[in-house]
């Protein structure tokens, strides 16, 4: 390690944090059902009591937790407008934290006070306020500050990525994702394939689970990988699949393409704040995610992008603007590249405060409660969520008590999962859905029969589950009566 060089994240023990197993589960549930003399373990007094004696309730009161009447279609007839809302829909956007709000304020008063003086003055110079995060958002992604930049929107760091990184020959030009990737990562894809003069039919391969399977098995992809890789330029994986929620193994896969020649990156919009990550070590080349899913920085917020330490020194061509010059030299206005090292050399424009100071105030909550805590929790409230579903809800559970049935799509292994559970309906949700939300439930659908589900480990709590729960039952009769 050079002279001033920062030191790297430490090393992760073991492949994953969470230990948790569905067993595991039952045995606390039972356990805590001792403990309270509540034998159902569906009964709302339980959860009530789970949420109660949970050691990190505290982290909910971090956040502003919208009432069931702030949501727009919630039906006052049905629900209680003064009640928390049942919001389950981090996986699309996080809830706000009340600190942020004093973050933000403070940038206001600072442009109103100081103008463009602020750009260079303050504890926190506008112009270098994206590098005031680079320390958490690190730690949230198991990297070095080097290896982090925060700019620019998920889509276009993904475009400045493959740009960059992104070389296809003649025998070497494929590029590896999985089927169901998210729209944007399928788009930026294939926009990079035709300006690299290769086309989508001969270049994109999308990776399909088996018949009658709706998730990837690890086995299955490392397989391609071992048999196709000499074809393949960059895999682009997700770290937590968008639909259905499965997590994965990023360093299996890093280390299978990297056997076999492949660069390897990955888009964690549902996996950066959600699960631990170790991007350093488990040595992959470059990621890109978005932060106001878990990472709670509001719709559309800041992103960021991470590269290997191995590129520090890199000079590959790539998408440049003002900001991938060094701070050093960049007022020099020479128009001659003095190019920035690192991820720092990938940014392209200066960060706009009011997102910057977003992403501040969420990581002033992550600096409280280490992820792994969370993940700790995260998984216990999934586990929470799967019982209740498989035994009221299950196709051959004897406590079912509607026609309705509901399977889980997300795997099972708490290896292979983050916050979001995935629930697919035995019918059609065009009804199902609309009346969750008039009974102000905030779930996120898609259609035709998916409901995506999060209890986030920052905010949920085990009667958020519950309730939720009892007011699928309550809906689940309401569609039987109109069928």
């Amino acid at each position: 390690m050079s002279e001033g060089q920062a030191p790297p994240p430490p090393q992760p023990e073991g492949e994953q944090e969470c230990m948790c197993t569905q067993d595991k589960v039952l045995q606390f549930l039972n356990k805590m059902a001792d403990e309270s003399g509540i034998k159902d373990l569906t009964d709302l007094a339980l959860a009530e009591f789970l949420s109660d004696s949970d050691a990190l309730k505290g982290i909910r009161d971090l956040f502003h937790y919208p009432k069931a009447g702030t949501l727009p279609d919630v039906d006052p007839t049905l629900v209680d407008p003064e009640s928390d809302s049942i919001y389950l829909c981090g996986n699309s956007l996080g809830l706000m934290p009340k600190v942020t709000e004093e973050v933000m304020k403070e940038h206001l008063e600072k442009w109103a006070k100081m103008g463009v003086f602020g750009h260079m003055s303050g504890e926190v110079p506008w112009a270098h306020s994206d590098e005031h995060c680079l320390e958490g958002v690190g730690r949230l992604v198991g990297a070095k500050k080097e290896e982090v930049s925060v700019c620019n929107s998920l889509t276009v760091n993904i475009h400045v990525l493959l740009a960059a990184f992104y070389k296809p020959t003649e025998t070497r030009h494929k590029i590896l994702l999985e089927s169901k990737a998210f729209p944007s990562d399928h788009y930026a894809i294939e926009s990079q394939i035709r300006m690299k003069g290769r086309t989508v039919q001969d270049s994109m391969v999308c990776l399909e689970p088996r018949d009658g399977e709706e998730t990837l098995r690890t086995e299955d992809i490392l397989d391609y990988i071992d048999k196709n890789g000499d074809e393949i330029a960059v895999i682009w994986f997700s770290g937590i699949q968008y639909y259905t929620g499965q997590l994965f193994d990023m360093k299996a896969i890093t280390e299978a393409g990297h056997r076999k020649g492949c660069l390897v990156g990955f888009d964690l919009a549902h996996a950066f704040a959600n699960v631990p990550l170790h991007l350093h070590w488990w040595d992959v080349d470059f990621a890109a995610w978005c932060s106001y899913k878990y990472g709670c920085t509001g719709a559309g917020s800041i992103a960021g992008l991470f590269v290997h330490e191995r590129f520090l020194h890199d000079k590959r061509d790539r998408m440049l603007g003002w900001w991938s010059h060094k701070m050093s030299s960049r007022f020099t206005m020479d128009n001659v590249l003095d190019l920035d090292e690192g991820a720092a050399g990938y940014r392209i424009s200066n960060p706009p405060i009011h997102c910057v100071a977003a992403m501040l105030g969420s990581l002033k909550v992550f600096d409280q409660v280490p992820l792994e805590y969370l993940r700790s929790r995260s998984c216990y409230l999934t586990g929470y969520l799967e019982y209740l579903v498989k035994t009221l809800f299950g196709e051959n559970s004897e406590q079912r008590t509607t026609k309705l049935s509901i399977s889980i799509i997300t795997p099972e292994d708490f290896h292979q999962r983050g916050c979001q559970l995935s629930l697919k309906f035995s019918s059609p949700i065009d009804v199902i859905y609309p009346e969750l939300v008039k009974r102000g439930c905030a779930v996120d659908k898609r259609y035709p029969n998916v409901i995506r589900v999060a209890p986030v480990h920052l905010y949920n709590n085990y009667v958020d589950v519950r309730r939720f729960i009892s007011v699928l039952q309550e809906v689940a009769h309401i569609v039987e009566d109109h069928a």
